[in-house]
Order: structure tokens, then C-alpha cells, then sequence
């Protein structure tokens, strides 16, 4: 199957086919469940290409991630100095690199949104805390959306009307998405010293941070919904997306309900311990929606 997808994607020669499927150990390796909803889900033609922009979208997170703020300043410019050299020559001595650049040639969106993703990295590198709401909403249209749109883009409808509610719909997803990242990482960011759950919220509550209490369990239930609000007013996507790609899309903003659930029931004790969603449910709902694909997904040769 991933042969065949790489033939219907695009991807002939032999040294790119090692490197696609080099990434795809990678995303494999490090994004699991999101790997294999995407294996089950979406049509084999488009796996290759959202293997490349997960596996750049990684590959980049890994390297500004690392170090001082002024270390992680250099990385990220020497970074971006390969990824449009590799644009302007159409090759690179990486392998992430090159698989990214067929990509953007198959799907000519992805180089702009690239070149967002790399600009939003400026603010992920430069942040320490978030101060109050507006400022998340900043980080998310500035950093979360573009990494999210690298693989979005590829689903996008040619329909220009809907093309706005999908716009939407993927702004509203992304922030959910991240205020529950925040959550599920509080203990981690905190000792970091780089806490993602609004500091006037937290003020607000009188909460603390780093240990469990009433308060703290306030102020996850209040971040919990706000991102459960997103995700109910995110619900649009799954109307305005081609029908191939809706099982995905419903089984994506499934899963974060799924870590929803599982922030709400850690509460306070996420101040010493993070959380996910419950393995079991996640494999019932990617089953229910791979059963939903196999109504009408046309067959090999067919």
C-alpha cells in the first residue's frame, strides 16, 4: 500500500522514494496515533505528502527546541537559511528537505505556508508565558495555526466560499488543540518556566501552578471550556472538506475531545502529572471511522 501510494503520489525516482519512506519511519516513530490515523483514513496518494509536512513540521520543532533563547534564536535562523535554499535549488543534502520540496511542487500551497510557519517560529523561540487571552490568541495565529496549516492545506476545498469556513473552522480547532496541549503539559512547562495557561486566568483563580488544589481545579475546568467551545464551533470542517477526507477530519476533532475528557478528569492533579486520551476509545473511534471510509472508498484499479 505505501509503494502504491507513493507511485499515485507522485514520487518515481528511487532516492526520493527512500526519503519519503525514511520520514515516514520517523512521523511514525514520534507521532503514533496521529500516524495511523492517517494511514487508515485518508486516500494512499496524499499519505506521502502528509508525511513530509508533519515530518518538516517535527524536524523544525526539534531544532529551535533545544538550548538558551539565544541558541535556539541561531538554530532557528540557520534553519530557515536551508529551507529556502532547498526551495531555490529544488534539492538539499537533507532528506526531510527534499521530500518537502516535491510536496510543495504537488501542492504549490504548502510553500506558503512554509514560509508563515517559519516566521511564526520567531514568536515559539522568543515566548516565556502567556500574558492573558489575547495573547494566546496571538501565539495561535502566529505560531499554531501555519504549523497546523502545513498538513491542512492539503485538504483544503477549491471551493472559495468554503474555503473561508474551513479557514475558520481550522483557527477554531488549532487553538482548542493548543489550550489542551497547554493543560496536558502544565507540570512540564511550569518547570521549564514556560507555562502556557494565561497568567491573568491564573491570577484570577489564585491558583498555584505547581501543586494541586481547589483553585487549580478551577482554572482547568475554565480552559477546558473554552477549548471545548472551539471545538464544538470547529464542527463546520467536517461539512466543507471533499468526502475523502472527512473521516479524517471527524476522527481529528474526535481525538481532541477524547483529550478533553481526560484533562477534565486530571484536573488539579496535572500540576504533578500529564494526561491523554484513553487508548481504548481512541482505537474504537478510529475503527468506527475507518468502517465509515470503507462505504466509499474506490478500490485499486477500479
Amino acid at each position: 500500500m505505501w509503494k502504491w501510494g507513493l507511485d499515485r503520489a507522485g514520487v518515481r525516482e528511487p532516492l526520493l522514494r527512500r526519503d519519503y519512506t525514511q520520514q515516514r519511519r520517523a512521523v511514525r516513530r514520534f507521532a503514533t496515533a496521529e500516524y495511523a490515523a492517517a494511514r487508515l483514513l485518508l486516500p494512499a496518494a496524499l499519505l506521502p505528502h502528509v508525511v513530509a509536512a508533519v515530518a518538516f513540521m517535527h524536524d523544525t520543532d526539534d531544532r529551535i527546541d533545544r538550548g538558551t533563547a539565544d541558541e535556539r534564536a541561531a538554530a532557528l535562523v540557520e534553519w530557515d537559511s536551508l529551507v529556502r535554499k532547498a526551495f531555490a535549488e529544488g534539492d538539499s543534502r537533507l532528506s526531510v528537505l527534499r521530500c518537502l520540496v516535491r510536496t510543495a511542487e504537488r501542492h504549490p500551497d504548502v510553500r506558503g505556508h512554509v514560509e508563515e510557519f517559519l516566521r511564526g517560529c520567531e514568536r515559539e523561540v522568543a515566548w516565556r508565558a502567556i500574558a492573558d487571552e489575547e495573547e494566546l490568541e496571538q501565539y495561535v495565529r502566529e505560531y499554531s495555526l501555519p504549523a497546523l496549516m502545513l498538513t491542512a492545506c492539503l485538504l483544503a476545498p477549491a471551493d472559495v466560499p468554503a474555503r473561508a469556513v474551513f479557514a475558520d473552522g481550522c483557527h477554531r480547532l488549532i487553538r482548542a488543540m493548543q489550550r489542551i496541549d497547554f493543560l496536558e503539559d502544565l507540570a512540564e512547562d511550569v518547570r521549564a518556566g514556560r507555562p502556557g495557561v494565561p497568567a491573568d486566568a491564573v491570577a484570577r483563580h489564585g491558583a498555584d501552578l505547581s501543586r494541586p488544589g481547589v483553585a487549580l481545579g478551577l482554572l482547568v475546568g475554565e480552559q477546558a471550556d473554552r477549548a471545548a467551545a472551539d471545538l464544538v464551533a470547529a464542527g463546520p470542517l467536517m461539512g466543507v472538506v471533499d468526502a475523502p477526507y472527512q473521516p479524517f477530519v471527524r476522527a481529528l476533532v474526535g481525538v481532541q475531545g477524547l483529550r478533553l475528557d481526560a484533562v477534565r478528569r486530571a484536573g488539579a492533579s496535572l500540576a504533578t502529572r500529564g494526561s491523554g486520551p484513553s487508548a481504548r476509545a481512541a482505537v474504537v473511534l478510529l475503527s468506527r471511522e475507518a468502517v465509515a471510509r470503507g462505504r466509499w472508498v474506490p478500490r485499486a484499479g477500479s
